[in-house]
């Protein structure tokens, strides 16, 4: 089954709603994990794509620029030998230059502006894709808790019957790697209140 047919439905579901239908929710999120991977891939692969066109533009945009200084001279060099015509097609060489940077100039800002809303895509995806998957995470738990239910009734019997306390400072907390980013923020904040003291 297909849960999302784009990508700006996979940033805009409720996770929960989804899962809350579905008669299998652990198959379910797994098929849902897998589309959103798919989904972030192709936003990996779409941003990479605007990234590179707008460098490209730029690059001919900066080309151009040199062309521009290049007829500027030898319109300089033709007036100065007294060739005024001769200066003038350098001008209008120059002049239609510009005006080809002028166009590829608005096509390097809607470029820059695909790109920045595709990065937007891309990053609320991987933060969707996040959720989904502490959303597994939290499903198998419920799942191994419910499968293990009985082997733990049995095991804390057992334990009273030996007159033993189960331990009650345990942790259902699953590690997780820790985010780069989010630590140098956490650094910085700790900093912050270092020099507020």
């Amino acid at each position: 089954m297909t849960y999302f047919s784009r990508l700006s439905d996979i940033v805009t579901c409720n996770l929960n709603e989804l899962l809350d239908r579905e008669a299998d929710p652990q198959a379910a999120i797994l098929s849902i994990l897998r589309e959103m991977e798919a989904g972030v891939a192709g936003a990996n692969r779409s941003v990479a794509t605007a990234t590179s066109n707008q460098q490209r533009i730029q690059s001919e945009i900066d080309d151009h620029r040199r062309h521009i200084a290049h007829w500027q001279d030898k319109a300089r060099e033709e007036l100065s030998a007294g060739h005024e015509e001769a200066a003038r097609r350098a001008l209008m060489r120059k002049r239609e230059v510009e005006d080809l940077i002028a166009g590829l100039q608005q096509q390097h800002t809607a470029a820059v502006s695909t790109s920045e809303q595709l990065e937007t895509t891309r990053r609320a995806l991987e933060a969707r894709l996040a959720e989904a998957r502490r959303l597994q995470e939290q499903i198998l738990s419920q799942s191994n808790a419910s499968s293990a239910n009985d082997t733990v009734d049995n095991l804390l019997n057992d334990t009273q019957v030996l007159g033993a306390e189960p331990d009650d400072n345990e942790s259902d907390e699953v590690p997780t790697g820790r985010d780069p980013v989010i630590e140098d923020e956490l650094a910085a904040l700790r900093r912050e209140l270092e020099q507020k003291d």
